[in-house]
């Protein structure tokens, strides 16, 4: 808030109600109040809620004498943005609106500030015209930096005059810490990290590099590279991961850590050869962001009751899966993390160990080493596990071996490569494991995908007569009817919200693209299937049933289904009809 003096505060209150933006009793009561405690008085009026702090904005620029900006739910360009650096307009709460005849248009919360005024101005080299804004304004403006990209332009010249030039003399190596390329990897990270990217790809053209992150599950490019920055690029990721940087026919693995905005991230390389030169795919693993209980991801009513009686029993196993990118391995976290305690001894072969996990045993396969799967899971059972945590069945081995640990006492969990939760029980077989054997051992089976959250920012829309159709179709019989206690309905089946069935259109929601959320998403959530191995399942197991039949019987057994899941999830607001037929549209 800008500091004024209590005689300009009192003319900001007198304008917002001489404009009629406050109530004229309830403000005087408390404003002889504020007076007789000699505190700031907008600020309380602020906080007792009898005055609008975007009005107060607003009303302070006109006691001031300086123009006001609303920069409430406004797109701001980064090009514009990044005239003033993020930590200078964090740390004074101004942003750059754009330029205008040599002149700098900057928005602030405390446009009197004169010397914050002049620091600006000897920053940038030119004179700044200073507009009024609110905190929230300001905030929301900051929120929309994503990387100081005008480094990286600058890297990229003095590649391509410099570097380029010197490195046909010179050991690749002698790119240290603070050249501009470094630089310029270093802005990269930091825009995948503050933009919640789980990938970075680093892609060679026949005359260009193309930069692009997985967010939210799809890639977005974000900037295009002269193809001369290509060798500095990928040398400078290879010194980092402690890689072969004379190495440009086979593919490499390696990892490092970084510090972005004080927090540390795990980054994993891998870099394979491609037609026009090195393609670079960095993982990014942040471990702060990580998402540790089973019902945070999404995981809801039966499902999550029927998961959760499956962590209660002392011994068997608990599988889940899904495609690659499902967070399967995240619902293995989750689980470990649900039942670890100082009285249990947890074990985990995992390839690569993504999180570290404090209070567990966690081990790196390495099949350079011949320590695979197979072979570390031999030794894990010599380490009296109480818990053992495979992250992949790949193969019949370590199949056979995973059933024998949960024959023996322990609980296991891990992961394979189906398409539904019922996929599971004939992929086991498949692998050569005994069917008797395969009822006996198995607690639960977890079916998942991720689907795009909806952003705060929404609107609501009337279903179509083709899409009501095809919710009653899927998931008609399970939604609570009208006659019917809804708010019951719904919290037996986890999802708060629900409308009750309709033949003629429902409500749905669908967010604001934004740059900061395209596509109006922000974020993913899972939608799971999950079923408990129970006595009839058990005995379609010995009998070869299929994925189908066996998915059948437990549908009857009041088993929700992803694509149900979905529905559901869409129905109470939290995604799109969109987005769960993009992701579950293989699926019934």
């Amino acid at each position: 808030m800008t500091l004024l003096s209590k005689a300009a505060q009192e003319r900001v209150v007198d304008l917002l109600l001489e404009e009629g933006l406050a109530d004229p009793n309830l403000v005087q009561i408390s404003r002889n109040r504020i007076q007789q405690e000699n505190k700031p008085l907008i600020q309380e009026l602020i906080n007792e809620k009898l005055i609008n702090p975007e009005m107060v904005a607003r009303a302070t620029a006109s006691v001031v004498g300086a123009p006001y900006v609303d920069l409430k739910n406004i797109r701001m360009e980064q090009e514009t943005l990044l005239k003033l650096p993020w930590e200078a307009s964090r740390r004074v709460m101004a942003v750059a609106l754009g330029e205008k005849d040599g002149v700098l248009n900057v928005a602030m919360l405390d446009a009197s500030n004169v010397q914050t005024v002049d620091f600006l101005s000897s920053l940038v080299g030119k004179p700044i015209r200073v507009w009024m804004t609110s905190e929230k304004g300001i905030k929301e403006a900051l929120d929309q930096y994503r990387g100081d990209f005008m480094s990286v332009k600058e890297a990229v010249k003095t590649t391509n005059e410099e570097i380029a030039k010197d490195l046909e003399g010179r050991d690749v190596k002698t790119i240290v810490q603070d050249s501009p390329i470094s630089k310029a990897l270093q802005n990269i990270l930091s825009y995948a990290a503050k933009s919640k990217a789980s990938d970075i790809h680093i892609e060679p053209l026949e005359d260009a590099v193309i930069i692009r992150c997985r967010v939210d599950g799809l890639l977005r490019k974000i900037m295009e590279l002269p193809k001369t920055v290509a060798p500095a690029l990928v040398s400078r990721v290879k010194i980092l991961a402690n890689l072969k940087i004379d190495e440009h026919r086979a593919p490499q693995d390696g990892q490092f850590t970084v510090a972005v905005d004080g927090q540390e991230i795990d980054l994993r390389i891998a870099i394979s050869p491609v037609a026009w030169g090195e393609q670079v795919v960095i993982r990014l693993l942040d471990k702060e962001g990580m998402v540790m209980r089973v019902s945070d991801m999404g995981m809801t009513g039966g499902a999550l009751r029927t998961v959760m009686g499956g962590l209660l029993r002392p011994n068997g196993m608990v599988l889940t899966s899904g495609p690659t990118g499902s967070g399967k391995t995240t619902t293995l976290y989750a689980l470990i993390q649900q039942i670890k305690s100082e009285e249990i001894n947890i074990v985990t072969l995992e390839d690569p160990v993504e999180y570290k996990m404090p209070g567990v045993n966690q081990i790196q396969v390495n099949v350079d080493a011949g320590l695979t799967f197979a072979n570390g899971l031999r030794s894990i059972l010599r380490q009296d596990p109480d818990v053992v945590m495979v992250g992949e069945i790949r193969d019949e081995e370590t199949a056979s071996l995973a059933v024998q640990a949960a024959l023996t006492g322990h609980l296991v969990f891990s992961t394979l490569h189906t398409n539904s939760a019922a996929g599971i029980l004939p992929r086991m077989l498949d692998m050569g494991v005994e069917p008797y054997l395969l009822a006996s051992v198995l607690n639960t089976v977890i079916g998942q995908r991720l689907v795009r959250r909806v952003t705060e920012k929404r609107e609501t829309y009337r279903s179509s007569e083709l899409e009501t159709e095809s919710i009653n179709e899927i998931v008609g019989d399970i939604l609570p009817k009208a006659q019917e206690n809804v708010a019951v309905v719904s919290h037996n089946l986890g999802y708060p919200g629900l409308p009750v069935k309709n033949d003629n259109y429902y409500t749905l929601v669908r967010g604001i693209d934004t740059r900061e959320t395209p596509g109006g998403y922000v974020g993913r959530t899972g939608i799971f299937e999950a079923i408990e191995v129970d006595e009839d399942i058990q005995k379609m197991i010995v009998n070869h049933a299929t994925a189908g039949e066996i998915m059948k019987m437990a549908v009857g057994k009041g088993v929700i289904t992803m694509r149900q899941d979905g529905i559901l999830k869409a129905l109470s607001g939290l995604t799109t009809l969109e987005e769960v037929n993009r992701v579950a549209s293989d699926l019934v």
